[in-house]
């Protein structure tokens, strides 16, 4: 079963790291994957909201044959001109540290990115056990 919750604020960014770890848990990751996605999954909720205006997140655990978690975030925010730029570490266009987007990547089991100009993001991410 898919939930989603929107983010619109600080405070639900907070609220998706809560859930995201609850997921994990239920999906049995280790304590260490728990992390990971709870991590990935604060940066791009943290990005959805700041980059692409507010937006909302699609949260699944997912059953046999694999058990893990997954996360879509959605946005129509003004897009990502250059993906593969914005995924390179230092590229920053907030006067961030550019860790972001290539941090949340090397997180996640699986990532995928798909981004229009002028229409907006969708970034989905899983954490398999």
């Amino acid at each position: 079963m898919t939930e989603r919750q929107d983010i619109r604020s600080s405070e639900d960014v907070v609220r998706v790291r809560q859930r995201v770890r609850a997921l994990a848990v239920e999906a049995g990751l280790s304590l260490v994957d728990q992390t990971k996605i709870v991590t990935a999954a604060s940066e791009l909720a943290r990005n959805t909201l700041d980059y692409g205006g507010g937006g909302h997140v699609e949260m699944a655990v997912l059953a046999p044959p694999r058990r893990g978690v997954r996360l879509v975030f959605v946005d129509e925010g003004p897009g990502i001109k250059d993906v593969e730029a914005a995924l390179r570490d230092g590229y920053t266009t907030g006067g961030g540290l550019g860790l972001g987007l290539g941090g949340a990547k090397r997180l996640a089991s699986e990532f995928h990115i798909d981004s229009t100009v002028g229409q907006g993001t969708r970034i989905t991410i899983a954490r398999w056990k």
